[in-house]
């Protein structure tokens, strides 16, 4: 879609958001299928964060080529949608066949066979989720426009954490799958395969675009062009960063996001081992009506008023007062954590959702408007790899968190066979102040973000001069 357009249709907006569901689904089960490799296959803490870190390292290389690769493609689908189509079923294929794993292959195996499969999910992922996001970022140039077409994204895309807790019940419940958990994800995996994988084509087949066969400023992809330039790319990819504004973008959301992550694996052993000792069955639902439950606060209290306040007073006070108010959320956890008395933590979410529900719905408009200011630079429209160092970050930081997650683990000495209460009072201690640390340190540098909705408007008037110019005489 041009990057001349202002105001975008609902049914396109709507298109988006379901790629952005999608793109939450598969690692919002993940989160929840990968405590299996700990609790029911016998991994230890440690392998549990090399197998979501060591992928971010491929990534490192694969998401600033499949940026370059979108935005120089000559299509007469455009730049972007053939490769989310192609990639929404790589990682449909490959996210069934990575959880078929059985007890009886043993933990070796197990961990090359899950690590070989989640290799191609994450490259399927690459391929759908760069062209997808840049999708987003050129659909409008509108400052306030761009924020509608994140929170709608978001609005949708926060269903897949309203679900996928649940699938905390079906996994321990013996009546659905008395042979283990192991089992559970094995079928699991395919139900949310599947309907992702439909979702993650919508964008692909709906959302409008302008053939590029014409263009002559792109530069070539053939593979000897990639494979010769390859330290290019990665130079100009990583020059975004020389933009100050996008530099506090990528930091803050690494803050947030990823603090976030290190503690959210936390939350049913926490549950469990402090709340109901030991007894995943007494737990029951509670561990899903935590994650379904604050998912619920943010599609329907936290995008809406995030929304509302950026246009009223701008971005980057909504995203300060947003990360303000989830540090409440956090305090809260500490003294709502109590043991027989589960109902109270749900008093937190409303105050915790704030944090990262309002994170990308700023933090992606932000970015779009970001696009502007490259391209005022390089004189060149990169969304895509603007995008795809944007979520490499955002990916890089998810692979640390879990990594940080198992060091955490050991530190505290947990073991699911022999829960210790040291053990979990240290894991809740992480679980309130390491995110508070983050969320602090994400607000600092953003107080001095300076891209304001006039200056936006000026950097977009510039650029209008230069295409009205170039288009004079030529």
């Amino acid at each position: 879609m041009s990057s001349e357009t202002k105001i975008v249709p609902l049914g396109q907006k709507v298109a988006f958001g379901f790629g952005m569901l999608a793109n939450q689904m598969f690692p919002a089960a993940l989160g929840v299928f990968i405590i299996v490799l700990v609790q029911d296959l016998g991994f230890a803490a440690i392998l549990w964060g090399l197998l979501q870190f060591t992928p971010r390292i491929f990534d490192a290389i694969t998401d600033p080529i499949m940026g370059f690769i979108s935005d120089n493609t000559k299509s007469k689908w455009g730049r972007r949608r053939q490769y989310v189509f192609i990639g929404g079923l790589i990682m449909g294929i490959a996210y069934i066949a990575m959880w078929q794993l059985y007890k009886d292959n043993g933990v070796v195996f197990n961990f090359i066979y899950f690590f070989l499969w989640s290799l191609v999910f994450y490259l399927g992922l690459t391929i759908f989720s760069v062209p997808y996001v840049a999708i987003g970022y050129e659909m409008s140039d509108d400052f306030n426009e761009r924020t509608k077409i994140m929170a709608i994204a978001q609005w949708i895309g926060q269903w897949a954490w309203v679900i996928a807790p649940w699938f905390w019940v079906f996994l321990y419940d013996p009546e659905w799958f008395p042979s283990g958990a192991d089992a559970g994800v094995r079928e699991l995996s395919i139900y949310v395969a599947i309907p992702c994988t439909i979702f993650a084509l919508i964008p692909a087949i709906f959302i409008k675009s302008k053939s590029t066969l014409n263009e002559d400023t792109f530069l070539p992809i053939t593979f000897s062009y990639i494979k010769k330039s390859i330290k290019k790319i990665f130079k100009d990819a990583f020059e975004a960063f020389k933009i100050p504004q996008f530099r506090k973008i990528a930091l803050a959301t690494f803050l947030v996001f990823n603090s976030f992550n290190v503690i959210a694996a936390f939350t049913p052993l926490i549950i469990w081992h402090h709340m109901f000792n030991s007894d995943q069955a007494a737990a029951g639902i509670w561990p899903s009506m935590h994650g379904s439950i604050g998912a619920l606060c943010t599609t329907f209290l936290v995008i809406p008023i995030v929304a509302f306040m950026a246009k009223k007073i701008g971005k980057k006070k909504t995203f300060i007062i947003s990360q303000f108010i989830s540090i409440i959320g956090y305090i809260l956890f500490w003294f709502l954590f109590i043991e027989g008395k589960p109902h109270l933590f749900l008093y937190a979410l409303p105050f915790h959702s704030f944090g990262i529900g309002g994170l990308f719905t700023i933090m992606m408009s932000m970015t779009a408007d970001v696009c502007d200011i490259d391209e005022l630079n390089t004189g060149k429209r990169r969304e895509g790899i603007i995008g795809a160092v944007y979520w490499w970050m955002v990916k890089m930081g998810f692979g640390i968190a879990a990594l940080f997650g198992g060091v955490i683990l050991a530190i505290v000495g947990f073991d699911a066979d022999n829960v210790t209460t040291s053990s979990v009072t240290g894991i809740r201690l992480f679980y309130s102040v390491l995110p508070i640390i983050g969320v602090l340190t994400a607000i600092y540098i953003m107080s001095s973000y300076d891209l304001t909705e006039e200056k936006a408007k000026e950097v977009r008037a510039e650029l209008d001069r230069r295409k009205a110019e170039a288009k004079s005489n030529s």
